[in-house]
């Protein structure tokens, strides 16, 4: 089985596998005591903060261990905001963050803060000068992740914790997908990671605030962690996250190229062997090891099951895979098409021969889904005669199934005509003029109707 997931979480690392073991038999005292074993837990606690604090690019004290990523993004933005009160309520954040950081922009709306969300053009990449304008004589705080855990853009970091710097306004990093490449560049003045996103165990994070920066924790204070984090220190899991991070840092110039070789391979070839597809992301700015493509007429949840049958983890952005029926936020906000997404991220060691491997079988499984869809492809029936405007009735059906039935009718209208897609799933709003841009026809807009909404097409 050939895992290429490792955006999600990356096997854990044979040094981290070694660390943990080890300080099982060392780490397990109260680090805040002062006995035999308390001192050699509270040793292992100061060398695994050191090591994370000279691979973050920080002081010691002023990295803080949580209980993992998701933690330390809340307990950064909760404390920056509590810190900078007397500033004002405004939070500056960009549309593709991690749901962590938008679930707490969220939270803060409505405790009644104000919130602005920074767009992104279709590589998903946010403009420096946009997140400037933003700023006011009331923002807390801003924040930006590094790079896009579902596309690999990396974002233009130095330059916005420039403009937030002149403004005196504190910019918060979500370093989780790219610590592990390296430190983040630019004067920022909080960063966030979780352990298990560079083969660390899961169940550890980084908060890092710079001195200087106004925070403050809400809530009841804790003696440990600098009063940031309640709650005993797993320091073996700590140790173990450290000690990763470490290895995967002397690894990362090698890995980078040989990975960047790879997905460009996959980038390149994956249009050339299966028709109808978009690679999204950008093409120079991003990670090393991630890769995302969306294919038209394709049920992202089944193409996955088909893939994996054939030995290949991967993810999808594709609003089937969600519990909730909406598409990625992240896809939404690049306005590519969100139908048969397939995230590839590649993990340390990735072989060459698994990336052939995975591109042999691609068409195939592609093919398969979209013949079971009976897709425009594999439609055999006669055409209709041509009339001035079609009416395609897909309440009820979700996506890819409107953008097929579209696709299916679209040449049968004149050149002129319209086709108006009756359609009730939310992934329809994103996936129709997706589709209008891949195929070179005129989205004309959407129009409210009696149930869902009507999306009209006009054929070019």
């Amino acid at each position: 089985m050939a895992y290429f997931d490792a955006a999600s979480s990356a096997p854990l690392h044979p040094v981290a596998r070694q660390a943990l073991l080890a300080a099982l038999d060392e780490g397990w005292a109260d680090p805040a005591r002062l006995y035999r074993e308390g001192r050699r837990a509270r040793l292992l606690l100061d060398a695994a903060r050191e090591t994370a604090a000279e691979a973050v690019g920080c002081r010691p004290d002023e990295l803080t261990f949580t209980t993992s990523g998701t933690q330390a993004v809340h307990t950064g933005i909760a404390g920056a905001l509590t810190g900078r009160r007397r500033t004002g309520r405004h939070l500056i954040v960009s549309a593709v963050e991690h749901s962590c950081v938008l679930h707490a922009a969220d939270a803060h709306e409505a405790g009644g803060g104000t919130v602005t969300r920074v767009p992104v053009d279709r590589t998903g990449r946010a403009d420096a000068a946009v997140y400037a304008e933003a700023l006011r004589p009331d923002t807390a705080l801003a924040c930006l992740q590094s790079a896009n855990h579902e596309v690999g853009t990396e974002q233009p970091v130095a330059e916005v914790a420039e403009a937030c710097r002149a403004a005196g306004v504190p910019l918060l990093v979500d370093a989780a997908q790219s610590l592990a490449w390296g430190p983040v560049e630019g004067n920022w003045s909080l960063l966030t990671a979780s352990a298990h996103k560079w083969g660390g165990p899961s169940g550890v994070g980084l908060l890092v605030v710079r001195k200087g920066v106004r925070f403050a924790v809400p809530g009841p204070a804790d003696e440990r962690e600098s009063g940031r984090q309640p709650g005993f220190e797993n320091i073996p899991a700590i140790v173990a996250a450290a000690a990763s991070l470490r290895a995967v840092r002397a690894e990362a110039a090698a890995e980078s190229a040989r990975l960047r070789e790879l997905t460009e391979r996959i980038r390149t070839r994956v249009p050339q062997l299966v028709p109808d597809v978009e690679v999204v992301g950008h093409p120079d700015q991003r990670l090393p090891g991630i890769v995302t493509f969306s294919c038209l007429y394709v049920d992202g949840e089944a193409l996955l099951h088909a893939l994996d049958g054939e030995g290949f983890s991967v993810s999808s952005g594709s609003s089937c895979t969600s519990s909730t029926l909406t598409p990625s936020h992240v896809l939404k906000a690049m306005g590519v098409l969100s139908e048969g997404n397939v995230r590839v991220s590649l993990p340390f060691g990735t072989s060459e021969e698994d990336v052939e491997r995975f591109l042999s079988v691609l068409p195939g499984a592609v093919a398969s889904v979209r013949e079971h869809l009976h897709t425009p492809a594999a439609r055999t029936e006669a055409a209709a005669p041509a009339e001035e405007e079609r009416v395609i009735d897909a309440l009820g059906k979700r996506c890819p199934l409107p953008v097929i039935e579209l696709a299916k009718i679209i040449d049968e209208v004149p050149v002129g005509g319209t086709v108006r897609v009756l359609a009730d799933d939310e992934a329809a709003r994103l996936d129709i003029p997706a589709w209008c841009e891949m195929r070179g026809q005129e989205y004309v807009g959407e129009e409210p109707a009696e149930v869902g909404s009507a999306y009209v097409v006009r054929r070019v």
